[in-house]
């Protein structure tokens, strides 16, 4: 139950804001963000210790960025299946996701976003669509984007819906928020702050944005990490917090 806030503002000196929530199982293991791959060196995000990939990519010389979430759909053949965790740094790399074997991929939404620029990938198996974001506060989740695209009437639809339901109107009524390079980690995402770090609900609350389930035999899933990035022409800011929920735990990557 992955989430992306993504906010654009042409008019604004930071144009594009980035929230990437990733929820996966605790127990898989990964790496906090740092440059993790030699044939991409300009490339910062979190490494992901099994397939080696990552779920949120910056470039901040380009400056850009893409974040990743499972989607719905039919998924890959076992053999000669491909890690989502690879479409990131493509398309934080290239600008574009190019023609790699979509057949490979089980479903997906991978947003990439530039400060004059932010498209939608959707791939749910079968057909891929590309939209453009415009100006506005959206929400994307594993159904889609504002959870409208692939619902399937499922429990965890109506957790993503509950999500949508809360925390869409007090993004929309918070002040947003223009990161500045030098500004405290309070100052720069000022009203959001509060609501990225939970907005004080349970995580096994059903409107929760950093859900902590716990699904019997040793299995628990949850969020593991939250990112804030900010595109402004002239670069890129990025906070990471390892400790969903934990004000105290945020580190500036960028």
């Amino acid at each position: 139950m992955c989430t992306a806030i993504i906010s654009v503002d042409p008019s604004s000196p930071v144009p594009v804001l980035l929230v990437g929530v990733r929820d996966e199982f605790i127990a898989r293991e990964w790496e906090p963000p740092a440059r993790h791959w030699p044939d991409r060196p300009g490339l910062v995000g979190g490494r992901d210790l099994r397939a080696g990939g990552t779920w949120l990519a910056v470039d901040p010389d380009a400056p850009r960025a893409a974040v990743v979430l499972n989607g719905r759909g039919a998924m890959a053949p076992e053999a000669g299946r491909s890690s989502r965790g690879e479409l990131p740094l493509r398309v934080a790399a290239d600008g574009k996701l190019g023609r790699p074997d979509l057949a490979a991929f089980d479903p997906f939404h991978l947003a990439g976003a530039e400060p004059d620029r932010v498209r939608l990938w959707s791939w749910d198996g079968a057909a891929l669509t590309e939209r453009d974001l415009g100006p506005g506060l959206h929400l994307i989740v594993n159904s889609g984007l504002e959870g409208r695209d692939q619902p399937e009437g499922q429990t965890e639809d109506a957790y993503m819906e509950a999500r949508l339901a809360h925390f869409r109107p007090r993004l929309t009524a918070a002040p947003r928020p223009e990161p500045r390079p030098g500004d405290s980690l309070e100052r720069a995402w000022g009203a959001w702050l509060p609501l990225v770090n939970g907005d004080g609900l349970a995580r096994a609350d059903h409107r929760a944005l950093l859900p902590l389930l716990d699904l019997g035999d040793g299995l628990v899933w949850g969020t593991t990490s939250v990112s804030l990035v900010a595109l402004a022409p002239g670069g890129v800011r990025y906070d990471f917090s390892a400790a969903p929920g934990d004000g105290a735990a945020w580190t500036r990557v960028l």
